[in-house]
Parts: structure tokens; sequence; C-alpha cells
């Protein structure tokens, strides 16, 4: 469900009702064209941005380590990652700078090991002895440490094999592993390549309740100098993200517009499984928030585990002078 060509607006220089051109930005997914980034092409079709005042490209992305990059050398603008892989990135030994976060996407990690009925895995327990897939450096397979011992699991009994995140769901399908390394809402995908086989889900957010899902971020610098367009795009963003969410089925076929390759009703599958983790079971919390003091606690964890090195802040991460408050 995936495709190169990028997609923009098609006014290059309307004024969105305020009289100045348009600001051309470039957007990455989080990993390709998947259902789950599909708020992006809702933003695009509905004008949202344009209003806001930019002429936004969307193009598929790579993932966080590669996202992170683009941003930083100036290639794109805004990019979803994962919070957990931005604070490993910020915090881990290479200590890549000079990007922040300036909205969550999901409130809590999507991140799980997604096996198939009659593999024997029922419970993270049964994960001990088996072998599972996920492409090197994922944000799932990086955090599998931290989930195991929160789980009882004895990681050096779990044997990872290396897989594409394009062929991932075909290797669990075929059954050359018992699980791979997966988000929640891939469930759907799985079930559909595996034709008929039931997929059981081990959520981390099941033992990792503090960490955050995909983040909004923007360069460090572009946040200084811009801070009122990065408040403006992050709130058209997020208004096709809460359509998308409430209108699973009128996103899906807004996607396929954009991605031919894209089918409706497996667009609005994902965005159903992914609907909890955008819209927080606490009560107030708005869509996008970001909270200090659970950043503060996810850092901790990741520390206690020795994933990222003492000293890392939230604020190193997290512009919360842009994010909506929790």
């Amino acid at each position: 469900m995936s495709a190169a060509a990028g997609c923009s607006d098609d006014s290059t220089d309307g004024d969105g009702g305020t009289g100045a051109s348009l600001e051309k930005i470039t957007y990455l997914t989080s990993f390709g064209t998947f259902g789950r980034d599909s708020y992006a092409y809702v933003a695009l079709e509905k004008g949202y941005f344009k209003d806001a005042g930019f002429d936004v490209t969307v193009n598929p992305g790579k993932g966080s380590g590669e996202n992170i990059k683009s941003i930083v050398s100036g290639q794109a603008q805004f990019t979803p990652i994962d919070l957990t892989g931005g604070l490993i990135a910020a915090g881990g030994k290479d200590k890549t700078s000079g990007f922040v976060a300036v909205s969550a996407i999901q409130q809590r990690t999507m991140a799980a090991i997604i096996a198939l009925e009659g593999n024997g895995i029922n419970s993270p327990k049964d994960l001990e002895g088996k072998t599972l897939a996920d492409a090197p450096g994922s944000v799932v397979r990086t955090l599998f440490p931290t989930y195991a011992k929160l789980a009882n699991v004895d990681a050096n009994k779990v044997k990872f094999v290396n897989g594409e995140a394009q062929t991932l769901i075909g290797t669990l399908a075929s059954g050359r592993v018992q699980g791979i390394g997966q988000f929640v809402v891939g469930k759907p995908t799985v079930e559909t390549v595996a034709k008929g086989k039931k997929a059981v889900v081990l959520p981390y957010s099941d033992v990792l309740q503090d960490l955050y899902g995909n983040v909004l971020i923007t360069s460090s610098k572009y946040a200084q100098d811009n801070p009122e367009k990065v408040k403006k795009f992050t709130e058209a963003l997020l208004k096709g993200l809460n359509d998308s969410i409430t209108n699973p089925d009128e996103a899906g076929k807004i996607t396929q517009k954009y991605v031919q390759t894209a089918k409706p009703e497996g667009v609005a599958a994902e965005l159903t499984v992914m609907g909890p983790y955008v819209k927080s079971a606490a009560a107030g919390i708005p869509v996008g928030a970001l909270d200090a003091e659970r950043v503060a606690r996810s850092i901790a964890i990741l520390q206690g585990s020795g994933q990222i090195q003492p000293g890392l802040k939230p604020e190193q991460v997290i512009n919360f002078d842009l994010t909506p408050k929790a």
C-alpha cells in the first residue's frame, strides 16, 4: 500500500484567503503510505494546509531514523516519528540534535509484536524460544529489551532475524517466523495477508503505559524562527487527524485519490484501530497534547534499561511552548 509519488496541493501561488503567497512545505509520512498516515492526505484534500498558508507536498517517509535526518538536513520541514525513537536518537550514543517535537500524534505507543493463532504465542511469556522478524533499528526491536524486562520475558531466549518492513507480514504469513515487530494498526493487514488466520497482538503499551506513539517534528531552527507558522501547520494537520479518526471511511476514499494502490477499506480499518491511541482515555486531554512529566517518565524507563544515557531532559526533544497543552 505504498507509493513513491509525492502529492501536493494544486495551488502554488494561492493566498489561503490572506493575500499572501503560500509557503512551500515538504511533509514526510512516518513510513510509506499506509492508512495510519492518511490524515496528511485528508488535511491536504480539505484545504486545511492551504487555509493555514502552506502549499504542502506529501512524500512517503522511511521511518523515524531516516525522517530525522531529512528534517535536520532541511530536505523536509515536518514529519511524524516515534517519540521513543526520537528520545533514543537524542540521548543515545550518537546524540543526534537539530530536531524538535511540536505535537503528539498518538497518546500511547503503537509498538507491538504480532503473531498468528497456532504459532504458540498467546502471551508475552510465550515469546521465549520463538523466532521473530523485524527491520534492524526499528522502534519495536529497539524497545524489545525494555518491554521484555517489564513483561517478565527473558529477552535472551527470543531470537530476532532481520526483515524488511515491506515483507515482514508476508514472512509471518508464510510461517518462516512465529512473530514480527509491527504497530498495532497492522492487525487488519496481517489478517488479510494471512488469508483468514487471526492475528495475536501483544501491545507494548500494556506494560509501557507512559510511552507516546508518533509525534510531529520539525527542525529546531525552523521552530525557533517560525513559531507561529509551526502552530498553524500543526493545527491544520491535527484537524486532518481528527477528521480521519472521526470518519475513517471518508479518509480511506480521500487517501485513494492520492495513493492509487491504497484500498479504502484497509485505510479505514487501520484508522479504526488507531483511534483510541490518538484520543486519550483521560478526559479533557486534547488531540496532540504532550505532557512533560510523562515524557520524563519515558526517559527514565529508557535510561533504566540502558538505551539512553543519563542527562536527557524533555525540553531537549520537545518544544512545549508550541505543543497543544495537556
